[in-house]
């Protein structure tokens, strides 16, 4: 019945009411993030300091007049975005959900919380786990007439990539898991092909991160836990559902 009528509701609201609602999201969007990146921006002198702290280089420099300021400006807009980021779920899971059935709505929305949970955790270990250890074994590749001299530009660039990357591909677990409740593979046949999947993981790490053994180990070893860990909790729920079915 809840179905039907939102089928009735879906056929009332036309083309331009659904650009309408398009269009409000990404304003509200736009505006929390931009918010929070403004409020983040004074903050963003000691948000340098805190996120170069550790790191196995005396210090970086700038190498133009308005670098500096630049790089403050994207840190805040990245930071904003971080912060952001959950309430930039929750509205697209407001524009999608109108149009999924309540089976479809039951399936997808337990997945917005890990989602973000998983995304945070992907880059905070990429900062903090991956990136020094990349970056000290980089490093010792200097001899006493080559030492580094790093732009802070490029470095929270390599940084970013790595963050942003980190972050997405620590959904694996949650798209497994998706894909079983789904019906649309299976984690028992998952399971018995182990070894493609890490071959595959071994091969995105290296695609996806720079071209080091440590940064390809780094990425490809949490990869497989995950993978894993999804696979037995698929299996889990897999066989919970069909006992439910049956009760």
């Amino acid at each position: 019945m809840a179905d039907e009528e939102r089928n009735e509701e879906l056929k009332k609201m036309g083309f331009l009411d659904h650009l309408e609602e398009l269009r409000s999201g990404l304003i509200s969007v736009i505006a929390v993030w931009l918010g929070a990146s403004i409020v983040l921006w004074f903050f963003s002198r000691h948000l340098i300091d805190f996120l170069l702290a550790g790191i196995p280089v005396e210090s970086l420099y700038f190498h133009a007049p308005a670098e500096a300021f630049m790089i403050r400006m994207k840190l805040s807009f990245i930071a904003g975005f971080l912060v952001s980021f959950p309430y930039i779920l929750f509205r697209i899971w407001a524009f999608v959900s109108p149009g999924l059935f309540s089976s479809e709505k039951k399936a997808i929305f337990p997945f917005v919380f890990p989602s973000t949970v998983l995304f945070y955790f992907g880059v905070v270990f990429a900062y903090w786990i991956m990136i020094p250890v990349v970056l000290d074994f980089l490093m010792k590749f200097g001899t006493v007439m080559l030492s580094p001299l790093l732009s802070v530009g490029k470095y929270f660039s390599f940084v970013g990539r790595l963050c942003f990357t980190f972050g997405i591909v620590f959904q694996l677990p949650l798209a497994i898991i998706f894909l079983t409740v789904a019906g649309v593979i299976s984690p028992e046949k998952l399971l018995k092909q182990w070894r493609w999947v890490v071959l595959v993981v071994f091969i995105a790490g290296a695609l996806l991160t720079p071209p080091d053994p440590v940064s390809q180990l780094l990425m490809a070893l949490p990869l497989i836990i995950l993978f894993f860990i999804s696979v037995i909790l698929s299996i889990y729920i897999g066989k919970r559902g069909r006992r439910e079915n049956k009760d």
